[in-house]
């Protein structure tokens, strides 16, 4: 099953399901990480539009979404909130706009959920502008050996039913990618990341 045919079945009920993890710090986190972006804007998973309260209204924004009933949905969201948002049928991992289009790029619980979290950060640094920024809200394989090994058991049941899978390195992913990472709030698996194209303390 393919991550697109996932959220499409879950569509419906997405906001129910991720309900109880919005109530526990869920949307607290959230709106910590969206409330930095500025500029033009691109939120990458834009999903049901979940996020768009919380944007300033300095942020001029663009919403990519894999899933069609997804999409519709932020659409829809988009709408009641009389906000202007363009809204974009699409994969992070290959993604339509030229390089070094944004000031900000946002994710928030996506990367658990791309097939190729490496190749799709890459592509968001390949958009984001010299001096922009990357803010990301996900949540990581735990550190606890333990732990760790009930996720790696657990993820490709989560995978299936839900779409996400909960053993993501992620900060090595954004590594990876070739993106600095400048900042990390850390609170169990969650992590807040803020990124960067260039690393400042060496040159360009």
């Amino acid at each position: 099953m393919t991550t697109r045919s996932t959220y499409d079945r879950i569509a419906g009920m997405y906001d129910m399901m991720t309900g109880p993890m919005e109530f526990f710090g869920g949307a607290r986190r959230r709106e910590r990480v969206i409330r930095q972006a500025c500029g033009r804007t691109l939120e990458v998973g834009i999903g049901t539009g979940v996020n768009m309260p919380d944007y300033m209204t300095s942020a001029d924004l663009t919403g990519v979404e894999i899933s069609e009933p997804m999409l519709a949905r932020a659409g829809r969201r988009a709408q009641s909130l009389k906000r202007h948002v363009n809204l974009v049928r699409g994969d992070v991992q290959s993604l339509s706009f030229p390089d070094s289009s944004f000031d900000t790029v946002v994710a928030t619980c996506v990367f658990c959920s791309v097939t190729d979290p490496v190749r799709g950060l890459a592509e968001i640094r390949r958009v984001i502008k010299p001096d922009g920024k990357v803010l990301l809200l996900e949540h990581v394989r735990p550190r606890n050996a333990l732990l760790g090994k009930l996720a790696d058991l657990l993820s490709p049941f989560t995978r299936r039913i839900m779409g996400p899978e909960i053993n993501r390195r992620t900060e090595e992913n954004v590594t990876l990618a070739g993106l600095h990472i400048a900042e990390v709030r850390a609170e169990g698996v969650w992590r807040e990341i803020l990124a960067r194209k260039e690393n400042p303390e060496q040159p360009a």
